[in-house]
């Protein structure tokens, strides 16, 4: 390549860094955590909603980063939502999205999962396994994952390009409808289905159950999936999205956040909200899980994109802007 097109491209790329990855002003959902507004509704429970919103701004009144928090109850019709649309890379819990599609596409095509399918499907989300949700996203196929999305009603979830599954970008709402699907929010999969992905989800391994099932009572069953990745901008994403069933009720918790300067502090930060949600949904019930020890989180990456700058593929072959990641 001549020197002088070398040079304007490395321009571009970094003229493209700047604007991208520029800080994103407060949402006015996160200007609300600071000035007291209301985050929560729960129908006629005004004060459920009110008891909610403070606890989740006392949460986070002394965090630091990038937070977004979607909650719903179908008990008493609690719905909290804060940055509910801003974007962050998925991390692992885009494994989620593709259980779900690859059961609705088992559905679709009149059969159950294939053995190559169930393979795949119970390491990646029970183990975080990289490998084999690198294959079962090639199988799926970008066109099918699009579709699906549609679907669902996804608004703001945008598919990971190049094979870089964890650079999906996605939302607070939308991972709360992706977790309507299990839960039957949404009519996209059948009950055995429903079944057969809430119970991969209930069987994460010991290491990966930080997040938020922290808080929650007894009697009360977690299925969740984690995400926990650092990038070169932005700090760790840390990611925490589960359904809670038991007891005659179902709710759902959501929790996304980047700008964390380590690990373990994004998992306390994500804790802090959930301890607050499960102790307002179950009032007087004893706790089953308590915070995570910070002797027990990890800083190793998740391992679902690769963890150092992320526009360096720029350079080495690609032909132009279009290449970068999302």
């Amino acid at each position: 390549m001549a020197p002088h097109l070398r040079k304007c491209r490395a321009a571009l790329a970094a003229a493209l860094t700047t604007a991208l990855l520029a800080p994103i002003p407060a949402t006015a959902a996160e200007a609300g955590v600071r000035q007291g507004a209301a985050l929560c509704t729960a129908g006629r429970d005004r004060g459920l909603a009110a008891r909610m919103s403070k606890d989740i701004r006392a949460a986070l009144s002394s965090r630091t980063g990038s937070v977004s928090v979607a909650v719903h109850d179908t008990r008493t019709g609690l719905v909290c939502e804060l940055a509910g649309r801003r974007q962050y890379d998925s991390a692992s819990i885009v494994k989620v999205l593709m259980m779900e599609a690859a059961l609705r596409r088992a559905q679709e095509w009149g059969r159950g999962l294939t053995a190559w399918e169930r393979r795949r499907i119970r390491p990646m989300i029970t183990a975080s396994d990289n490998e084999a949700a690198r294959r079962l996203w090639s199988d799926l196929g970008h066109p099918y994952l699009a579709r699906f999305l549609d679907r669902v009603g996804t608004t703001a979830t945008a598919l990971g390009s190049y094979g870089r599954w964890g650079l999906t970008r996605t939302t607070a709402a939308d991972q709360m409808r992706l977790l309507g699907v299990l839960t039957g929010a949404r009519a996209v999969l059948r009950p055995g289905a429903r079944a057969y992905g809430l119970r991969q989800m209930a069987e994460v391994r010991r290491d990966q159950r930080w997040g938020v099932p922290a808080g929650m009572p007894r009697g009360v069953r977690a299925h969740l999936k984690n995400g926990w990745l650092p990038r070169a901008t932005l700090g760790w994403r840390v990611h925490s999205v589960g359904a809670f069933t038991g007891e005659g009720r179902t709710y759902r918790i959501v929790v996304l956040s980047h700008g964390n300067p380590s690990m373990a502090y994004g998992v306390r930060t994500v804790e802090r909200i959930a301890q607050a949600v499960h102790r307002g949904l179950n009032k007087g019930r004893a706790v089953g899980q308590g915070l995570t020890p910070e002797s027990e989180i990890s800083e190793v990456p998740d391992g679902s994109a690769p963890a150092e700058g992320e526009f360096g593929e720029f350079e080495e072959g690609l032909d132009g802007p279009e290449g970068l990641a999302p």
